[in-house]
């Protein structure tokens, strides 16, 4: 009886040691490549799998996105320009019997490639073409990828430059250029600032030659913008002196025409208007018709 016991115990650990050599259970996102006797069958869909102990063998593969930084890489650009390029790849199985059979650690063999590849084809282009054109860049290195993984199973879905690192010389050289970039628009801008004010004065000049009088109004225009702040001294300028003795010789022929002419000649005289600012001298014109 304990011999039978024995027996049965014996005969139920193998069983469960079987069992557990021949059940294999493949996750929703894996694939799994089967093995028998060192031969590939095919690849096996998720759910429970059930094998034939120690002569077949399952490889499961994840099928999910990979993400793989590629470290900082010491690139010369095609101007002769040391930059430090690091990047992020993207990449994912989409034939997981390559991706056993093709090579031995795609992983790593993604990881080589895409540092190689970061270096050819940033150095084939200029420093301002890889901070200008990362996109263009980016493009690049993905096809160029995704031609030599293509045939370990591998599809490359997106690269991205992470981060460019510029010599401190290089970083000053550029803020110097900037910098003059900006005056040399502002210089721009203020040429036509002067031109356009220019052509307004022209505009405005010529209707004070059409109105003689609006150049007066405006100068007293002035006068009284001055007198805003109540100062003691105020500045005629010398066309106001003119206009004054102009302006007495309007009003003298105005009054001539308006008197009755005597018979004789007459003799008008007109004063003008004394102007003073602090003690200063007196004009005084005598106009006579």
């Amino acid at each position: 009886m304990n011999t039978f016991i024995a027996v049965l115990v014996i005969v139920a650990v193998v069983a469960l040691i079987v069992l557990a050599l021949a059940v294999r259970v493949v996750k929703q996102y894996e694939r799994g490549v089967l093995f028998r006797l060192g031969r590939v069958i095919g690849a096996r869909e998720p759910g429970l799998r059930l094998l034939i102990p120690i002569v077949d063998q399952l490889h499961r593969v994840s099928l999910r996105i990979v993400t793989m930084p590629i470290q900082s890489q010491g690139i010369i650009t095609r101007d002769n320009v040391s930059v430090d390029v690091s990047a992020v790849a993207y990449f994912r199985v989409v034939d997981a019997v390559k991706s056993v059979v093709a090579i031995e650690n795609v992983h790593a063999a993604i990881n080589q490639i895409a540092q190689t590849t970061l270096r050819k084809v940033v150095g084939q282009h200029t420093l301002d073409e890889t901070l200008s054109e990362t996109d263009r860049i980016n493009v690049d290195i993905r096809e160029i990828l995704d031609v030599t993984t293509v045939e370990w199973g591998v599809e490359v879905t997106l690269v991205e430059l992470k981060d460019i690192q510029l010599p401190d010389s290089m970083k000053r050289a550029m803020a110097r250029q900037a910098e003059a970039e900006r005056e040399k628009r502002a210089k721009i801008i203020n040429a036509e600032g002067e031109s356009l004010a220019a052509a307004a004065l022209g505009d405005a000049s010529d209707t004070m030659m059409a109105h003689p009088l609006a150049l007066q109004l405006r100068n007293l225009q002035s006068l009284v913008e001055i007198g805003v702040d109540k100062n003691t001294t105020v500045v005629f300028p010398a066309p106001l002196m003119s206009t004054i003795g102009e302006l007495g010789t309007f009003l003298a022929r105005e009054a001539a025409a308006a008197a009755p002419r005597p018979a004789g000649p007459a003799t008008i005289p007109v004063n003008a208007k004394t102007v003073s600012a602090n003690g200063g001298a007196e004009a005084r014109a005598d106009l006579a018709v």
